[in-house]
């Protein structure tokens, strides 16, 4: 029985698919072979010698020590583009909230008071304040061209807007999905001069940290609008705070209420509810569980934050699965102690990320435990598994 520790509440549509008959699944388990989170930040979280796996159902993993994960041979997985449509819908509606100046037109809406022909007077009196700007003929910049960013991009193009992209990282299977549309800008500087309205689309790291920033606000064009539905630190707090007070940014738009942010005219800070769809949160729970099964079912790994991808279809046969430091002489030692057993290799894979390595083999025989303990104490080997 592999026992799955959820730390955080899980779609059940996420949770259907792993089968009761080989999957124990509660909040209070101590001894997990795999955990199942969402927002639980487990930087001070005891890890149990047990554990194996880590699954978050969304995209971004700064809630999980990773590195620290892989070093004890623990794969993390996420669920890329599984919440896109959702955020990409927010983000879209951040847009046109901030062109339109809705949040403000609505704060002034509730704050009137008397009858009827006052609210109407007031209304006439008041509109011109919250005059906005049309969104075809624009040029929206996106920086960050993942599965959100591509669908931000397609979805300003059907506004009747123009697009700039920036993604000196873009995957091959990102690009074919983009629209020839979009126009590549070369650096996020260029980026930042060419565009009226900028969104983020990155994950949050050393690169990306205060990405925007009082630099990068200086050289966009008078009045622009930025939108944050990454992560709460792509984006300079203070700097944005300072643009807008001095009249050179037209609004802020993001998922991470701050002090700093709190109650600012400009400001449109939304409660982290990129993700908060039903469709997203079951989307993301079923792809985790997916990954899950197929990791401890037939030892492959995909969309792990910080582990290789490795995937082969299973052949007539007995699998050993293996996690390693990336080192020489790692796959000749291992096909030599099953050679050494009598085991024939059938297939067999091995990739590296970083200072871990990870390698499937197929074998003619079943593998016996003496096997898999002597796999084990190969220097370097970290975990030794037969599947």
């Amino acid at each position: 029985m592999i026992k799955i520790l959820t730390l955080n509440n899980i779609s059940a549509a996420g949770l259907a698919r792993l089968p009761r008959d080989m999957y124990q699944i509660a909040g209070d388990l101590s001894e997990p072979d795999a955990i199942m989170l969402r927002s639980f930040d487990m930087h001070t979280y005891p890890i149990a010698k047990t554990l194996k796996a880590v699954a978050r159902a969304g995209a971004g993993v700064n809630n999980i020590p990773y590195q620290a994960m892989a070093v004890r041979g623990i794969p993390v997985f996420n669920a890329p583009g599984a919440n896109a449509q959702a955020v990409m819908e927010l983000t879209i509606a951040g847009m046109l909230l901030a062109a339109r100046n809705v949040s403000a037109a609505l704060d002034f809406a509730r704050g009137l008071e008397g009858d009827d022909e006052t609210i109407k007077r007031l209304v006439e009196e008041g509109k011109k304040q919250f005059v906005g700007f049309e969104l075809p003929g624009r040029t929206l910049g996106v920086i960050g061209l993942g599965a959100v960013g591509v669908k931000v991009a397609n979805a300003a193009l059907r506004l009747g807007m123009r697009v700039l992209g920036h993604d000196p990282d873009i995957t091959v299977s990102r690009a074919w999905q983009l629209s020839s549309e979009v126009r590549q800008a070369n650096s996020v500087d260029e980026l930042l001069r060419r565009s009226d309205v900028v969104s983020v689309h990155v994950p949050l790291n050393d690169r990306t940290r205060n990405l925007i920033d009082s630099r990068g606000l200086g050289i966009m064009r008078e009045r622009a609008t930025v939108l944050n539905f990454s992560r709460e630190g792509i984006v300079d707090d203070e700097a944005i705070v300072a643009a807008i007070e001095s009249g050179t940014l037209h609004a802020y738009v993001c998922d991470f209420p701050s002090r700093r942010l709190a109650g600012r005219a400009g400001v449109i800070a939304l409660p982290h509810i990129g993700a908060s769809t039903g469709e997203a949160e079951d989307n993301c729970a079923v792809m985790i569980a997916d990954q899950l099964r197929d990791y401890f079912e037939e030892g492959n790994v995909r969309n792990s934050v910080n582990f290789p991808e490795v995937v082969i279809p299973r052949n007539e046969g007995n699998r050993v699965a293996l996690v390693n430091a990336n080192m020489p002489n790692m796959l000749g030692q291992i096909s030599t102690t099953l050679a050494d057993a009598g085991l024939n290799i059938i297939d067999m894979l091995n990739k590296s990320r970083g200072e871990i390595a990870y390698t499937l083999a197929d074998v003619d025989e079943p593998i016996p435990k003496e096997v898999i303990g002597r796999l084990a104490a190969i220097d370097g080997v970290i975990v030794a598994r037969a599947l």
